[in-house]
């Protein structure tokens, strides 16, 4: 029997969630979506445990003739070609994962085989799922990114992710690098145009959502976010020149608000002498699960295997 239906599993910080991905017809799984809870702080049994209630069932409803097996989008720190937590205190979630055979002891609690567990970057899965199943499919030279309570991003090439490449940063990631006295990640994220609202307006708010919603009736939030897309534009420049960069997707809860800050970003770019397509995410958390389904497909594995030590 055809082994076509993988799991994606999606790792966040405080739920976790997976959905049935059909190998061979190229799409989700109707209905299978699940979603738990999850206290990326609690101890290693108690994530494990987690894992297991969530993807067990999934599993169960796959007749095993046909299970391809599982990929799972993990945020950073960790050995993605080992599926070994290399989670600290300095990251703040998952420590308790640290130096965990994360790959060995969930394939023991699900009584499957390790080799049918693989892991991947998160934002790598998005980039993978957009250029899959999303607005990213058959670019050549593309580029994700999730804005929200981190900036994460993936550079792909003909479907691969580029890591080690001078057109490039080092393992493809722009959040630690330098910007305005900072980095990256403290700019592009939500809580960087949140801190950015409030010194200038002297209001409170929760989130992004607070700022969008004011958009139309308070220029403190028009300003925050003309800023923020002009300032993305800049910052993002060097890499779209040196990557060539086609096309870009943008995911993450920031991009829910995208339409705030598009003209202003595309301007920014124009004056760069860049034009490229740019859309905000349709598949938002989907694309994760497709990317990290995806791993499933071995001869999609065999082109990307060596890039997982390099994540």
């Amino acid at each position: 029997m055809e082994k076509r239906f993988s799991i994606g599993v999606d790792v966040g910080g405080s739920h976790i969630s997976c959905t049935t991905y059909d190998l061979k017809e190229g799409k989700l799984v109707e209905g299978t979506t699940r979603s738990l809870p999850m206290d990326n702080k609690g101890s290693k049994e108690n994530v494990l445990d987690c894992f297991f209630e969530l993807i067990n069932p999934a599993i169960n409803d796959i007749d095993k003739g046909s299970f391809a097996g599982i990929g799972m989008a993990f945020p950073g720190p960790i050995d993605y070609d080992k599926g070994i937590g290399l989670f600290s205190g300095n990251n703040a979630k998952y420590e308790n994962l640290w130096q965990v055979n994360i790959r060995k002891e969930l394939s023991l609690k699900l009584r499957i085989d390790e080799n049918l567990i693989r892991f991947i970057n998160d934002a790598t899965a998005f980039a993978l799922g957009e250029y899959f199943n999303g607005t990213l499919k058959g670019i050549q030279n593309c580029l994700a990114i999730t804005l929200g309570t981190g900036f994460g991003a993936a550079f792909i090439e003909n479907g691969i992710p580029v890591l080690c490449d001078q057109r490039v940063p080092k393992g493809g990631c722009l959040w630690h690098l330098p910007f305005e006295g900072g980095i990256a990640d403290e700019y592009f994220s939500t809580r960087g145009l949140k801190e950015r609202f409030e010194k200038a307006s002297g209001r409170s708010v929760t989130g992004v959502k607070d700022v969008a919603d004011l958009y139309a009736t308070d220029e403190n939030a028009k300003m925050v976010f003309d800023d923020f897309g002009e300032k993305l534009a800049q910052f993002l420049t060097p890499w779209v020149k040196s990557f060539e960069i086609e096309a870009m997707v943008i995911g993450g809860n920031i991009s829910r608000a995208f339409k705030l800050f598009d003209e202003t970003l595309t301007e920014a770019f124009r004056k760069e002498g860049i034009t490229l397509q740019i859309q905000a995410s349709a598949l938002l958390e989907d694309a994760a699960f497709i990317g990290a389904a995806y791993l499933q497909k071995d001869e999609f594995f065999e082109r990307i295997k060596e890039q997982l030590k390099f994540m």
